[in-house]
């Protein structure tokens, strides 16, 4: 039956995909003949949320390695297209284009330094893991490291970076519900958390997997059908990719011209206005670093049915999310072309209903500075949240693509916050409860245990997110220089380093890990002054090498691993073959 399944998984997935065609153009011509705005965005929200819970309930199981690793037979093609939804978070999603819109050309930034990593993900790491045959990333530091100090260690560092990246998920889904169902963004983000749990909490990786295939197809359809459409518009050419240079030009002219624009604004394609060289590359240095280094991402590697599998589910990773990279600037220059057109310069009092609504929301607000009834550029403020999901409302697009936009988002940061927060359960409950705590735990203990604890920590991080703790761009890089501080070094050395002791990488994980949250909390919380002016959202600029230089230090000044160690260390380098987890264990006694 399984293999009937992944046999014809071409086939369900373009049934699923000309379905959510068909209930988009249902929607579309409800909208036409009258069906009010709210009862279209609650059937966006409440039918895709319907449908991730039905692949849950389907893909239920109580069998372990299904639950962890969905069976290892995961195909590459599939795997790419989940791991792109896992990694397409509410930031990429919600947040991406929004910093484009805000920072220009530094805003890259971001996109290079995610889509940089991936390689690192390709070259370094991925295949090695997957070698090893590992259900988590404590698990490998565990065995590499040999003993249960890095495994624990290794849980504390994915714990804070993985709680972190989930409350922004659980944010953005708190953003969406408040605006398309018209709910207070406190309420809302329990309602988006209903729809994580569900799919994540009864099938494990398994039901995450084919849960966030699904959602890729929407969130990329609903990411890009609005720009197509602006572009056929404004250009009069539907490739958005390769016509937003004419709009770039077109806004350089607004940006010289136009009242209310020229005398406040930074040009959009001038580099490093809004961030000096330093914070600017730094900031690629940690997304790359941190992205290799991200439990959820990592784990997604685990599930295909061999190493060459892995390595070539990279690749069609770096595709997947390539075409929502590459669509994010152009999204970026079609809103704020939209916005210079056709919103600055006129009367406050006639500004259209989107600014009040997304204003009830929180990421708009408008203030007349000057006391002339005309909106200036200055006197608007659109949150980097609110881009990507207002964009067809200011254009002034039909609702039902607004509420496909709704349900992509939705679709990105459901998808992410169901990785992360089976990372976290699988952490707790396979590393410190199975392998520190009750070795000898039956299954259906094990998986009881790994759903209450994913619970705990979905209700927790759904009130921490209600509390608007920052924007979610922010929260996210955060969350990428801690994985980098605190792993990155532990986990290239442990593969590419035979040398490394220990004592080493336990010493380099606490030293990297303590800088970065040291400088991160201190310089957000506790009114530190910053180091070289270096924005804490690049605070692993510190924490790495400090990671690295422990690490070397220590593991020099330590005895050598053993020799049976290093041969273990050989076995993973060699990227084919059978995993070597089981023998491994019984070597080590786990």
């Amino acid at each position: 039956m399984k293999g009937n399944f992944v046999d014809n998984l071409g086939k369900i997935y373009g049934i699923y995909t000309g379905g959510f065609i068909g209930f988009v153009i249902f929607l579309a011509v409800l909208e036409q003949v009258g069906v009010p705005n709210r009862i279209i965005g609650y059937a966006f929200v409440f039918l895709t949320i319907a449908v991730y819970a039905a692949i849950g309930i389907m893909s239920r199981t109580a069998q372990v390695s299904e639950y962890y690793v969905a069976g290892r037979q995961v195909p590459a093609v599939y795997n790419g297209m989940a791991t792109g939804s896992d990694w397409m978070s509410g930031a990429s999603f919600v947040g991406l284009a929004g910093t484009f819109y805000t920072l220009g050309y530094d805003g890259l930034a971001f996109a290079l330094g995610w889509t940089g990593g991936f390689v690192l993900v390709a070259v370094l790491l991925a295949p090695y893991l997957r070698k090893f045959g590992a259900y988590t990333i404590p698990d490998f530091l565990g065995a590499r490291y040999g003993g249960n100090l890095a495994r624990f260690i290794g849980i504390i560092v994915l714990f804070c970076c993985s709680f972190t990246y989930v409350t922004a998920q659980i944010y953005a889904t708190g953003i969406i519900a408040s605006r398309f169902l018209g709910m207070p963004f406190e309420i809302a983000v329990f309602v988006g958390l209903v729809g994580i749990l569900v799919c994540s909490m009864l099938g494990g990786m398994r039901a995450v997997t084919w849960t966030q295939v699904a959602q890729y197809i929407i969130l990329i359809i609903a990411y890009l059908v609005p720009v197509v459409i602006l572009s056929a518009q404004v250009t009069g050419v539907p490739i958005p990719q390769l016509m937003y240079g004419q709009v770039l030009q077109e806004i350089a002219v607004l940006e010289q011209t136009k009242p209310g624009i020229m005398e406040t604004v930074k040009p959009h394609f001038m580099p490093f206005t809004n961030y000096d060289p330093l914070n600017f590359f730094g900031l690629i240095f940690c997304l790359m670093l941190g992205t290799a280094s991200l439990p959820h991402v990592l784990m997604r590697f685990f599930t295909t049915p061999s190493v060459r599998e892995a390595r070539r589910s990279v690749g069609w990773s770096l595709l997947f999310i390539f075409i929502l990279y590459f669509t994010a600037p152009a999204y970026a220059a079609f809103a704020k072309y939209e916005v210079y057109n056709n919103v600055i310069g006129l009367a406050i009092a006639d500004l259209p209903r989107w600014v009040s609504i997304w204003t009830e929301v929180g990421l708009v607000s408008v203030t007349d500075a000057n006391g002339d009834g005309i909106l200036q550029l200055a006197e608007l403020r659109l949150g980097t949240d609110a881009i990507v999901l207002a964009t067809p409302e200011i254009a002034g697009l039909p609702y039902v693509i607004a509420g496909l936009v709704a349900a992509g988002g939705l679709a990105a940061a459901l998808s992410t916050a169901d990785g992360l927060l089976l990372a976290i359960a699988n952490a707790l409950s396979h590393d410190i409860y199975y392998r520190m705590i009750n070795p000898h735990a039956d299954t259906k203990r094990r998986l009881v245990i790994a759903r209450t604890l994913l619970m705990v920590v979905a209700v927790f991080a759904a009130w921490l997110a209600s509390t608007k703790p920052s924007d979610i761009l922010s929260m996210v890089a955060w969350a990428f220089s801690i994985a980098a501080s605190g792993l990155f070094s532990a986990l290239v050395l442990g593969v590419w380093w035979k040398r490394c002791t220990s004592a080493g990488a336990i010493a380099g994980m606490i030293a990297g890990f303590g800088v970065c949250m040291i400088y991160l909390i201190g310089t957000q919380y506790g009114g530190m002054e910053k180091w070289w002016g270096v924005n804490n959202i690049s605070a692993g600029l510190f924490g790495i090498p400090v990671a690295f230089a422990v690490t070397i230090v220590v593991s020099l000044m330590t005895k050598a691993p053993s020799r049976e160690m290093q041969e273990f260390i050989d076995a993973i380098r060699i990227p084919r073959g059978d995993a070597i987890m089981d023998k491994r264990d019984a070597a080590l006694g786990h």
